[in-house]
């Protein structure tokens, strides 16, 4: 079994961007396990552990649905959290962007057939860049931080391809390798 997932890679100099921003919340947002820039991506659809068997059916499926799917551009922007700003789990830099909503849907209609049932969580586009186990922080002085962000513009980034990704664990943290990479019209 392989753990696999679909995602989108960022522009280089929107990661760094966020990176820069990091480096400034560090010091001031403790408790954080903090993702590293060479893993900042945007999951599309998070499939676990599969079988090899199912790599290329996926990849073929992935290929019919998407190589007609027009390229488009994302905007990297604002801070926020999961749950929310009481008791955050996640810290995450927003995407937006008119297409993301119905890319997203043509691969759960991709895989359905495959064995994959859709998400049924809304839809918020963003990148994980921390995770708290355990937030000790004051919530009013975290959320004081946080709205200095809620506006912020990081960049821009160009959806041309989206990846098929295995995600290999390691105690050292994630490292991705990309199974297939499939090219937006």
């Amino acid at each position: 079994m392989i753990r696999t997932f679909i995602g989108v890679d960022i522009n280089p100099n929107t990661v760094q961007k966020v990176s820069e921003l990091l480096v400034q919340l560090k010091p001031r947002l403790p408790g954080i396990r903090w993702v590293p820039s060479r893993n900042f991506h945007f999951t599309l659809k998070f499939l676990g552990d599969i079988e090899e068997a199912k790599i290329d059916p996926i990849a073929h499926a992935l290929e019919r649905a998407l190589c007609p799917f027009p390229r488009f551009t994302i905007n990297v922007k604002s801070l926020g959290v999961f749950p929310d700003g009481k008791r955050p789990r996640i810290l995450w830099v927003g995407l937006e962007g008119n297409r993301l909503p119905a890319l997203a849907l043509e691969i759960e209609r991709a895989l359905e057939p495959l064995g994959f049932t859709p998400d049924e969580r809304g839809f918020l586009p963003h990148l994980t860049v921390g995770r708290w186990r355990q937030f000790e922080g004051s919530a009013k002085t975290f959320a004081e931080e946080l709205d200095k962000w809620q506006r912020h513009q990081f960049g821009e980034s160009k959806v041309a391809e989206v990846i098929f990704f295995r995600s290999e664990l390691k105690p050292e943290g994630a490292f991705y390798h990309p199974l297939k990479v499939v090219a937006l019209a």
